[in-house]
């Protein structure tokens, strides 16, 4: 008998310890909190990610296409005329089923990502018949990505990125006709909802699922679609939620305002208590400049909830890192936009381009229509390419938008945390002519390279003016660190601390100069560089480490 109860005593042990291990290693249910977003055990989680674009609502643009190619249903009535309706089927399949896969997703979670957001095209969910039935396909495409996703424990984050009858009037969405007709006819709201009834009815028990996204960038200014519709915003948030909630009270709602999701004119009290506001910020000023955020920080006090960016990227390393790092220092979750398109360099990923891609790009730009065999086989190359093996990977970009080394930091993304903290200027009420035009520390223009879609910009500090740079390192081992600088007079003596490490260094040259300070022990996880002159003055260019 005293064996027997030792037997059970062991099971219920061994199944306790399995389901708390089991718990522990699971995702669990996020819920807002006033401005947080936390887990089951109330413990704050940051979502920061990628967005999985171009997968299951293609955009030319990723396919260097013009403006015969400029959508979804544009770029597939291409792909049907150049190689016909069945092996474009064909294609197509082919290419949902092999531009997100397991690999990119283990992938994103090696890198230290810990959400995704699909950009959904309706199109693939639900047909556009006078009595429209739903497609199985794009059901089971995110049924596998969430399943890949709890394996290796990232979120996702569904964004209906082209809802029925479209909602901006302009390509992004797949409209058929550029009008916001989601907001025209009363039939496509009843898709919409009925839409996101049917994917809550499917995922609500999900806690892989963080958030439902419920509408991407909707009613532009410049389209005329804000003044003519956006007072039906709200209320349509309002039907959908509500009808969510019939069956999924679990997860969280986020909530795009109008003109590209950036007016929240709209938004004055939260009408839901799990739900989050979403700006997308992109910086595409030449030359760089980091958008000021204040308008939505104000916002989020007044309706106190979190606040996430739901894309930010296409532009360089240096906003990159400057953007995610303002972000993480005012509490903003982010999506990086996108994960990988075709023939860049500033995404983590890149597509290799099919040969003779060119010729399909210029026919969907007026050009020549391509011979089918050369079509066919540019087209069953890019089946290839988009392979996440077959991909170019960046370091520097993923380095940048997650702000650790080896890699460059730009002189301009010294840290957020203001005077005293970040930088220590000697006159605070002279603001930067550029960059970061609200703080004092003097960020200047390399008048040569002003039309350079990458950063030429640099610091002045006098003496005993410093700077400080936060960023994160993935193991401890030792870097070789460099600046490139220059003096106005030389010698000009600096002190660079790098955490508890001092180094007595002088600049001796007026022109600018690349110098390899020496090899620097540094610890996994958070590190910091303070550059202070002591004698003279400065122009700093960059900091690396490698």
């Amino acid at each position: 008998m005293k064996t027997f109860y030792a037997i059970v005593l062991i099971i219920a042990a061994s199944y306790f310890t399995c389901n708390k291990t089991k718990q522990k290693n699971s995702l669990s249910f996020l819920h807002t909190s006033g401005q947080n977003i936390i887990n089951e055990s109330g413990e704050k989680v940051f979502l920061k990610g990628v967005g999985l674009g171009n997968w299951l609502l293609p955009e030319g643009y990723m396919w260097k296409f013009g403006p015969s190619g400029d959508r979804p249903r544009k770029i597939e009535k291409v792909v049907s005329d150049l190689i016909g309706k069945e092996k474009a089927a064909h294609f197509w399949k082919e290419f949902r089923k092999n531009y997100i896969t397991e690999t990119d997703i283990k992938r994103i979670s090696e890198l230290g990502f810990n959400s995704v957001r699909p950009a959904l095209n309706s199109r693939l969910f639900l047909t556009e018949e006078e009595n429209p039935y739903y497609i199985e396909e794009g059901f089971q495409l995110i049924d596998s990505l969430v399943s890949w996703c709890s394996k290796y424990k990232i979120y996702v984050i569904i964004d209906m990125h082209g809802a029925p009858g479209g909602q901006t009037g302009a390509n992004i969405d797949d409209s058929p006709n550029d009008l916001p007709e989601l907001f025209i006819n009363p039939k496509y709201q009843n898709q919409l909802v009925n839409l996101w009834v049917k994917i809550a009815e499917r995922y609500k028990d999900e806690p892989t699922v963080a958030a439902y996204d419920l509408l991407n960038e909707p009613l532009p200014i410049g389209t005329g679609s804000a003044d003519k519709y956006k007072q039906q915003l709200v209320p349509l948030y309002k039907r959908i939620t509500s009808e969510i909630r019939k069956i999924d009270q679990k997860h969280m709602i986020t909530l795009e305002g109008f003109n590209w999701a950036n007016d929240w004119s709209l938004f004055d009290k939260p009408f839901d208590n799990n739900t989050f506001y979403q700006f997308h910020y992109y910086c595409w000023n030449k030359p760089d400049n980091l958008n000021n955020i204040d308008y939505f920080i104000k916002k989020r006090e007044e309706l106190n909830t979190p606040l996430w960016v739901g894309e930010t990227g296409e532009k360089g390393n240096t906003i990159y890192w400057g953007t995610s790092q303002y972000f993480d220092a005012n509490n903003i979750g982010f999506s990086f936009w996108p994960w990988k398109k075709m023939d860049t360099k500033n995404t983590p990923y890149s597509i290799k381009k099919p040969a003779n891609w060119d010729l399909i790009s210029a026919f969907t730009d007026g050009g020549p229509k391509p011979d089918v065999l050369v079509a066919e086989k540019a087209f069953n190359e890019l089946l290839e390419n988009i392979k996440l093996a077959n991909c170019e990977y960046f370091e520097d970009v993923t380095n940048a938008i997650l702000n650790r080394i080896p890699g460059k930091i730009e002189a301009e993304n010294y840290g957020h945390m203001g005077f005293n903290h970040s930088y220590y200027v000697l006159d605070t009420t002279k603001m930067s002519d550029c960059y970061r035009i609200k703080e004092p520390v003097q960020i200047k223009l390399n008048e040569n390279k002003i039309e350079s879609f990458l950063s030429e910009q640099y610091i002045e500090l006098k003496e005993s003016e410093w700077v400080v740079y936060n960023f994160k390192n993935l193991e401890e081992r030792n870097y070789q660190f460099s600046i490139k600088a220059a003096a106005d007079i030389v010698p000009a003596r600096i002190i660079i601390q790098i955490n508890d490490q001092k180094f007595d260094f002088m600049i001796i040259n007026k022109d600018w100069t690349e110098v390899t300070v020496g090899d620097f022990s540094l610890k996994a996880g958070e590190n910091k560089v303070q550059i202070q002159v002591k004698s003279n003055a400065i122009k700093l260019d960059w900091i690396c480490f490698k």
